[in-house]
């Protein structure tokens, strides 16, 4: 019975630790930047292990410093409603289900929002695993709760990955367009978001044929999207 009831406490605080820590660390990242996610760790570790040179670049910069078209590039190509959604877009999910349903042999088709992408990207690891999923689920929910839309689009477009060993908007801007994030066109800003659902696979420097024709595709799109509120306008 004691150890029964010891396991029980040991149970209990190991739960209230998980709590506070996350919660902590929600409320820490909501004014801190964040410089560093757990995907740049595992690509270096994957170049090591792969005998490549190491190469992660990363400059954080705030979200006034960046083109006002970028916010509204990656909610066009991924999240369109992003400012109205509270984490989790329920349309889009049911949409995907029925469309992976009947079309078995295609592509699976994914939802998931730019909120959930951030949990995902800085708090998480890459993944389809049930526990995962609901890991990002948990931190979605956090972040929706201690964070405004302007915060979540910060450091989504600080963290993704952007290219081989490039992450953030700042260092695909200056790798491969030599400007800042700050003066990147809304044509570059539509590049830059048609790579990111496979940023090593499909290049904002060399775009592809197919890369091309989904940018022109984003640009009419940006224009139904309305341009992301100043900070503190939405909360």
């Amino acid at each position: 019975m004691i150890a029964v009831r010891l396991l029980k406490n040991f149970l209990k605080w190991i739960v209230v630790a998980f709590f506070a820590s996350t919660i902590l660390s929600v409320v820490a990242l909501r004014f801190v930047p964040v410089w560093f996610t757990p995907l740049m760790f595992i690509r270096v570790a994957q170049q090591i292990s792969d005998g490549k040179e190491l190469k992660l670049r990363h400059s954080w910069v705030a979200l006034e410093q960046m083109s006002p078209s970028m916010p509204v590039a990656v909610m066009a190509s991924e999240d369109a409603n992003f400012m109205t959604h509270h984490g989790f877009d329920f349309k889009a999910i049911q949409n995907a289900a029925k469309r992976n349903l009947t079309h078995p042999e295609k592509r699976k088709m994914g939802a998931s929002t730019i909120s959930q992408q951030t949990a995902k990207n800085v708090f998480l690891w890459p993944g389809r695993s049930w526990v995962r999923k609901g890991f990002e689920v948990y931190f979605t929910a956090l972040i929706e709760l201690f964070w405004s839309k302007q915060r979540i689009m910060e450091v989504y477009l600080n963290s993704i990955e952007t290219g081989e060993g490039i992450y953030g908007v700042e260092a695909v801007a200056q790798e491969h367009f030599n400007c800042s994030a700050e003066k990147l066109s809304r044509e570059q800003c539509a590049l830059i978001a048609v790579t990111l659902p496979n940023p090593r696979r499909f290049s904002s420097l060399h775009p592809s044929a197919y890369v091309q024709k989904r940018q022109k595709r984003i640009l009419r799109e940006m224009k139904f999207v309305p341009s992301l509120p100043a900070k503190g306008k939405d909360k």
